[in-house]
């Protein structure tokens, strides 16, 4: 595929198969529960279905390639021709070469092809849009006191750095989108700074995408909500994001957030997302 349009925010959907994420881990382990949710979604508006077989929550251990491969491939076969573009969410190349090869179209790796040496090679043989993320450490140990002097001058320079990786490698800039990476190794100040400051990431000439959906920080900000209660907290930080022109938003409760989506824009009309 090419690259993506954005006349309008973007929603994509996680499908997480694993037995261990944060959120809804084994939920969608079997295939048939995956393929099911993954209809669900987009029946809920989902533009991207974003299928993910390794968990990279804190503390997370790695998960063997061939593993990764068996909960995966199965669920991508399937979901091939299912009507929106399938993103494989993945640190590995081997991961990132099958499922292109049985209908993904869109990677999205957590180390912004920098895990595996050969992830830079298989994204520009692809052809397909790269999610290039910052994380600082890997899940196992992300969260163990990460120190910035400057978050997001320092999570700017990194993607800028990857993105200048990338066209060296020989993938086209305008396949490349970047995610600031809340809440990998960040603290909650970091990740509050990150968002109010969203809008300085548009000169990378990159589309930007945000997630943010349930994730930990949000239940430190509301007494300690769990997972599934953070859905107020997501939209909030979503309706943020749109406000500073952010195309992509990855989440966990599709409907609710295009409702968001309509409500805001119903408001503001005419408000679209920043361009690239």
């Amino acid at each position: 595929m090419g690259p993506l349009v954005f006349e309008r925010p973007l929603v994509m959907g996680v499908l997480n198969v694993t037995p261990d994420s944060f959120s809804d881990g084994g939920r969608y382990l079997d295939p048939d529960a995956a393929i099911a949710q993954a209809q669900r979604l987009i029946d809920k508006g989902a533009d991207i279905i974003d299928v993910g077989g390794e968990s990279t929550r804190p503390g997370a251990e790695p998960v063997d390639v061939d593993e990764e491969l068996r909960r995966v491939l199965p669920v991508v076969a399937a979901l091939r021709g299912i009507g929106v573009p399938l993103s494989i969410d993945t640190r590995h190349a081997a991961v990132m070469r099958a499922t292109l090869d049985r209908g993904a179209a869109i990677i999205n790796d957590v180390s912004a092809l920098t895990a595996d040496p050969e992830s830079l090679a298989v994204a520009a043989a692809s052809g397909a849009p790269v999610i290039l993320m910052h994380a600082r450490g890997d899940p196992s140990t992300m969260q163990e006191s990460p120190v910035y002097e400057d978050v997001v001058a320092e999570v700017h320079a990194y993607l800028e750095q990857r993105i200048q990786a990338c066209i060296g490698a020989g993938i086209d800039a305008a396949r490349l989108i970047v995610d600031p990476g809340i809440g990998f190794g960040k603290t909650l100040e970091h990740n509050l700074t990150l968002l109010r400051n969203l809008h300085r990431f548009h000169d990378l000439g990159c589309p930007v995408l945000l997630g943010v959906s349930r994730k930990s920080f949000l239940g430190r900000l509301s007494g300690g909500a769990p997972a599934h209660g953070r859905l107020p907290g997501s939209l909030a930080a979503a309706l943020a994001a749109i406000h500073q022109g952010v195309h992509i938003l990855r989440v966990h409760d599709v409907a609710e957030t295009r409702q968001a989506l309509a409500v805001w824009q119903a408001i503001f009309p005419g408000t679209t997302t920043e361009s690239p």
